[in-house]
């Protein structure tokens, strides 16, 4: 509240262009790593595709864990996040199109290893934006809004594949104006309101800036987010392989109308979970039920005998995991210990998104060839079940001194 009693909340126009914007960001990378770079690999490397576009997603993560903290770190000391996004726009749109110029696989490592950084000098400084104008009493509809964009990244690559709408060259360039028209509106029109007290600077230490370690309720954020983020990439990389198993005659439109469906169907369900939250002063409490449920969705995968109870679990899962993912990202906002460092240590958050694709392959590799995918199902129904303890007893309003 502010004042005179009114509630404080920031204007809908700047909450939607924003969404618009990182937004953006899924369609940036969700039909390039998911469609265009694979397909640009096999031209390249043959059928050493695999191996090859393995290295290019090692080497992709290190340089996203590296940009998402570095951007955001450098957003902060400069106080000027529009400039590193704007930066960070030209430079994406610019690799992308390099893409179809790199004529060997060590020059397409480098220029994904400069994209992806690229990419988080966007997506580092954007996420630090929201935590500058957007008021606790709305982080729950923030969340909410967020859900669009794992939704229209998947609708975006749908779009680029229609047979006969743009040929296989002019995808990387339509998918660069994609992203353009998704973050530059709320560069150029959006005018936030301003709330001194989210950017205002800690105390003075006596002992100088120092690191300032990350509190309890952070940690708590950090770690349930990973352990949900494992079964995320998990099923991210071996959907297809999973349904295959359960019915090898089901096509690839099928699988991909079911992922999109499941992204889509969470959009309205965030959005409600994300206002509820916010009306009742429970931020947290929408979390814990939406990684039950998504514990409860991969429980049914992993019993799942024929193709309509799987697809009815996948649904479960990847539904309530894209709630889960979407009002986690505007709550964490609220228990980062430092405004001044809130870039930084979002960059630190972004771990949980890079981590999990060097963890998950090991663990698919450990336990599928030799126990089926129900018992990797049952071990991430385990890990998201961490997630839910550790979130359920959390305090209230964990809010940081």
């Amino acid at each position: 509240m502010d004042e005179e009693g009114a509630p404080r909340r920031q204007s809908t126009g700047f909450l939607l262009l924003y969404a618009l914007a990182a937004a953006g960001g899924a369609m940036a990378y969700v039909p390039f790593l998911t469609i265009l770079l694979p397909a640009r690999m096999t031209e390249l490397a043959g059928a050493g595709d695999i191996q090859s576009l393995g290295h290019v997603t090692f080497f992709g993560a290190i340089a996203a864990s590296l940009g998402g903290i570095g951007f955001g770190w450098l957003s902060d000391i400069t106080g000027n996040r529009r400039g590193w996004i704007l930066t960070g726009l030209a430079l994406t749109v610019v690799l992308l199109l390099a893409v179809p110029l790199a004529q060997s696989v060590p020059v397409l490592i480098a220029i994904i290893f400069a994209w992806q950084l690229s990419l988080n000098m966007i997506l580092g400084p954007l996420s630090a934006w929201a935590g500058d104008v957007v008021p606790d009493e709305q982080k729950g509809l923030l969340g909410g809004l967020l859900a669009f964009s794992p939704a229209l990244g998947a609708w975006s690559g749908a779009i680029i594949t229609l047979p006969g709408l743009v040929s296989a060259e002019g995808r990387l360039a339509v998918v660069a104006m994609l992203v353009i028209a998704a973050i530059l509106p709320v560069m150029l029109f959006g005018r936030p309101r301003a709330f001194p007290e989210l950017t205002a600077p800690p105390p003075a230490r006596a002992d100088g800036e120092g690191w300032t370690p990350p509190t309890g309720p952070a940690v708590r954020m950090w770690t349930a987010r990973l352990l949900v983020q494992i079964a995320e990439a998990a099923l991210f990389a071996y959907l297809y392989f999973w349904f295959r198993s359960i019915d090898p005659t089901m096509g690839d439109n099928e699988k991909a109308g079911v992922f999109s469906l499941a992204l889509t169907l969470a959009v309205p369900i965030a959005l409600a979970a994300g206002r509820w939250a916010d009306r009742n002063d429970r931020p947290f409490l929408p979390l814990v039920a939406s990684a039950a449920v998504s514990a409860t969705g991969m429980i049914g995968m992993a019993f799942a005998s024929g193709l309509d109870t799987a697809k009815a679990s996948y649904l479960v899962f990847g539904i309530a995991t894209t709630v889960f993912l979407s009002l986690h990202s505007g709550q964490t906002l609220r228990i980062l210990p430092r405004s001044d460092r809130r870039g930084r240590d979002l960059g630190i958050f972004n771990l949980t998104n890079t981590v999990p694709s060097l963890i998950m392959p090991w663990l698919t590799i450990s336990l599928v060839p030799g126990f089926g995918f129900d018992a990797l199902f049952l071990l991430l129904a385990a890990l998201t079940g961490g997630a839910v303890l550790l979130l359920a007893t959390m305090p209230r309003n964990p809010l940081p001194a």
